[in-house]
């Protein structure tokens, strides 16, 4: 009689568990070589503990450890004792290049922000954050520290954003940017289009770096402020194009249909919203930067969530908008363009 071999199982394993425990010390690795400027020091040729050490003012032994968990977690290679820059980290963790990106640890480990998911149990207990963890709170000062570390970030989907309005298009454009921040969508769209004009609301301390950030690209004539609460002040009326950038997951799908309503009565018939958002599958599990973007949600807002196409379309069509179209783009987020019906 024959027996048929049962199909190899992998033996339990608590692998994943103590990855996941000690993840906070790849977090930590990384804010230090950034802080460190490690991965500038290799470019520039030092390439072993000892010359790095010699400059960054670090001790050898400290920039060894860092250095091969750099390299254990991809973002160096090592060879006998030199160390190399991967093609990523070539690009986005050198300081002196166009796209990077190492800037933005100082927004996401910002102390408030991972206090929160110290206390995450409490908040899942209640299913909203606390007032004393609520990063949507009025004026929250996180905000204008987003806005100054954000922009190499959020530069390539600010380009995508400018083509998909025809930005370059001749002819004027009157653009309204809600929840402005850093001002780079806005910005990005009058670089390309020397007729737009462009409306930034957001707090006045994020504008001032909305303002720098205009005066640096050299469209500040025609970046004008609008100072206040996204959700009461006055937007005015005319516009070609509202931008929704990074804002709507911050609230629940009321919240988010009021504002959209509110933004579709600033555009002219025919105008059209635009929303950048990390968007999850159907599922709500994939991919996974976007939809593990709903915890963070929940660790730091009343109610916001990472929402599907389909609820931002129900969101849309329920504010008065047509049918949505989704663009992906060079980051994990993805914009959303629906028209003003």
């Amino acid at each position: 009689m024959s027996q048929t071999a049962s199909p190899h199982v992998a033996a339990p394993s608590p692998a994943l568990f103590f990855e996941t425990a000690f993840i906070h010390q790849r977090t930590a690795a990384l804010k230090a070589a950034v802080d460190l400027d490690v991965f500038s020091a290799i470019h520039e040729g030092a390439r072993d503990a000892k010359r790095l050490a010699e400059r960054r003012n670090a001790s050898e032994r400290g920039m060894r450890i860092l250095c091969d968990y750099l390299t254990i977690m991809g973002f160096l290679t090592k060879s006998g004792s030199e160390y190399s820059l991967t093609p990523d980290s070539e690009v986005f963790l050198i300081k002196s290049s166009p796209a990077y990106v190492g800037g933005t640890m100082q927004f996401l480990c910002t102390p408030d922000l991972l206090r929160n998911f110290t206390v995450l149990a409490d908040t899942i207990r209640r299913g909203s954050v606390s007032n004393e963890g609520n990063t949507v709170a009025e004026a929250n000062p996180i905000w204008v520290e987003f806005a100054r570390a954000m922009v190499p970030m959020m530069i390539p989907s600010a380009q995508v954003i400018a083509q998909l309005v025809n930005a370059a298009s001749p002819g004027p454009m009157k653009v309204l940017d809600i929840a402005a921040g850093h001002g780079i969508f806005g910005i990005t769209i009058a670089q390309q289009n020397p007729a737009a004009e462009i409306v930034a609301v957001d707090w006045p301390s994020v504008l001032a770096v909305a303002t720098e950030n205009a005066q640096a690209a050299g469209v500040a004539a025609r970046h004008r402020l609008n100072p206040g609460d996204a959700f009461k002040v006055d937007y005015g009326t005319g516009f070609d194009v509202a931008l929704l950038t990074n804002f709507v997951h911050h609230f629940d799908v009321d919240t988010n249909i009021a504002l959209l309503r509110k933004a579709g009565a600033a555009l002219k018939p025919g105008g059209r919203v635009v929303i950048l958002e990390m968007v999850p599958d159907e599922g709500k599990v994939t991919p996974p930067l976007a939809a593990g973007f709903a915890l963070t949600m929940l660790a730091g807002t009343p109610a916001g969530d990472a929402f599907t196409l389909r609820e931002l379309q129900d969101m849309l069509s329920t504010a008065g908008y047509g049918q949505a179209t989704s663009h992906a783009t060079p980051t994990p987020e993805t914009v959303v363009i629906a028209q003003k019906l």
